[in-house]
């Protein structure tokens, strides 16, 4: 296993824990897009550049994933999670204390620290919850939309209240990662014996159900990100101020709350998730249909159909992590290779619409670019979301 320790200590404490410390995972990628022009008008960054800064953390989540259970092998879960949350905390800090190269580096160190909790917290959902897993992925997968719902609405008015313009409104999630941590740290305490090396076992890189998970999550992934780093931009374009741009993601990220909830612990007691995996997929596709062929018309449903859908589909694919293994051994390679390869994916959505937009000089080519993508991931989502486990036949 990842850690041989299980502490004695109270689930309900734990729970508030983890949902705090993923309620920091997400406010760092969230809040960038409602301030992206003042961003970029203050700095000088040209389209490509603003392209880059909105794919480079989707890609750090990436290429840092497979790190986690390595580092959780050799100092244990609990402290490795507490360091990358202070990480966090100066990492925020840092990206808006500078120009250019600071904001890119800063958003390098964060990501990159996000990217190993992104690993660990469900490692240790199923350690410590194995019989309310479903339950706790609920609320895991809830605090990490709720939080992108907040950072989403709340970063122009907080930039408003602190100043200091896009930098003060960056810079002031640093408050909240300070938090987490200090309230993680009493879960660092105590013994953490290094565990044995993990059991053998063909790579999951040779297994198709792996790639199915990996594939589903990596294009949910892709469309969430793209809508994240340019639906601010996309209804600013058609009229809309920065705050009413913001509020637009912000609706759509809210809704996102309730499912996050709702569907890991319907998913437990289902025989398959299939349906559901379809289902999340076709209203990303309303939602992206509605933005692309009407998107003042009815706003506010594209919003909330890409809301449930989003928030559905980016639930179903942690919870596979959990349902399509045995062990949290298990657990953590899948999500390990899902995340690497899945973020990696997803990091292309931000890059190919900013630059499908700047070539075509209109958002429909790339809106219909992740329109079109609906259809592999469904074909994934409904084959990962069959009855079986990584390293069991059939």
């Amino acid at each position: 296993m990842i850690d041989k320790r299980r502490p004695t200590r109270h689930p309900v404490l734990l729970g508030v824990a983890i949902a705090l410390v993923a309620a920091n995972l997400r406010p760092a990628l969230a809040s960038v897009g409602p301030v992206l022009a003042d961003l970029r008008a203050d700095l000088g960054l040209p389209g490509t550049g603003a392209a880059v800064l909105t794919a480079v953390p989707v890609l750090c989540l990436g290429a840092l994933a497979a790190t986690a259970p390595a580092l959780a092998r050799r100092w244990g879960m609990e402290p490795v999670i507490a360091a990358v949350v202070g990480v966090v905390g100066v990492a925020l800090l840092l990206r808006v204390s500078g120009g250019t190269t600071v904001l890119f580096a800063g958003t390098v160190l964060v990501s990159g620290a996000i990217a190993v909790a992104n690993v660990l917290l469900p490692a240790v959902i199923k350690r410590d919850f194995p019989d309310r897993s479903g339950t706790m992925m609920g609320v895991y997968s809830m605090a990490l939309s709720g939080s992108a719902a907040i950072a989403a609405g709340a970063t122009v008015p907080l930039g408003d209240v602190v100043g200091h313009g896009w930098r003060g409104a960056l810079g002031v999630w640093a408050l909240p990662a300070a938090i987490a941590f200090l309230l993680w740290l009493p879960f660092t305490r105590g013994r953490h014996t290094p565990p044995a090396g993990a059991p053998a076992g063909r790579s999951l890189m040779r297994e198709p159900l792996a790639w199915q998970v990996t594939v589903f999550f990596g294009l949910q992934s892709l469309s969430f990100y793209a809508v994240l780093s340019w639906l601010p931009s996309i209804y600013r374009d058609h009229g809309y101020s920065p705050a009413a741009a913001g509020l637009m993601l912000s609706v759509s990220a809210l809704i996102q709350i309730p499912v996050s909830l709702a569907l890991p612990h319907l998913a437990t007691r289902l025989p398959d998730q299939r349906a559901l995996a379809a289902g999340c997929t076709l209203f990303i596709a309303a939602g992206l249909g509605g933005v692309l062929l009407a998107p003042t018309t009815l706003p506010y449903l594209w919003m909330i159909l890409m809301g449930v859908g989003h928030g559905a589909a980016f639930a179903i694919g942690l919870t596979l992590f959990v349902l399509r293994t045995r062990a949290t051994t298990d657990t953590a390679r899948l999500s390990a290779m899902a995340q690497t390869f899945g973020y990696l994916l997803a990091g292309t959505g931000p890059l190919l619409v900013g630059a499908v937009h700047d070539a075509a000089g209109s958002w429909a080519p790339a809106l219909g670019l992740l329109l079109l993508l609906t259809v592999p991931q469904l074909v994934a989502g409904v084959l990962a979301g069959r009855s079986r486990h990584v390293g069991s036949a059939g």
